[in-house]
């Protein structure tokens, strides 16, 4: 169902908010952040053209929430990251968000399969539909 890839990439510049918080709790968190990313961008004359990001350092999580952005800073408590470079594991889930999940599981079972150790691993989201069924998400784990 799933294709997964193995490729090099480049670092990619983000602007996010980062939080530590719990698997339990991150459900409630993370559109909050994100509104605030966006506020961020707004008042800095941004309307579009920067897809949602969500980067999971570990399993806590430690996590960063905004969305991929190249630019002058932004208002706090916005700050300057990037997605990781390096040997990366991914696939691309489309469909609803809610069945996410299975595009992890399947990366993550590759690389287990291959004998590949994953680390921080995140998503890029975009563009959005009303559409649920056209949703699109890039899956991605760095890998060693």
């Amino acid at each position: 169902m799933f294709e997964v890839t193995v490729t090099t990439v480049a670092a990619r510049p983000t602007a996010v908010i980062p939080a530590v918080t719990s698997w339990a709790e991150y459900p409630r968190v993370w559109k909050g952040l994100l509104d605030r990313v966006w506020s961020a961008l707004h008042a800095a004359g941004i309307t579009r053209g920067c897809p949602n990001v969500m980067l999971y350092l570990d399993d806590v999580p430690h996590v960063e929430v905004g969305v991929l952005y190249q630019g002058p800073p932004l208002a706090e408590p916005v700050v300057a990251s990037e997605l990781p470079g390096g040997r990366v594991a991914s696939t691309r889930h489309r469909g609803p968000y809610h069945e996410l999940g299975a595009a992890h599981e399947a990366v993550r079972t590759w690389c287990a399969r291959h004998g590949l150790t994953t680390g921080p691993w995140w998503e890029v989201y975009g563009p959005h539909h009303d559409d649920p069924a056209r949703l699109e998400v890039e899956v991605c784990y760095l890998t060693q």
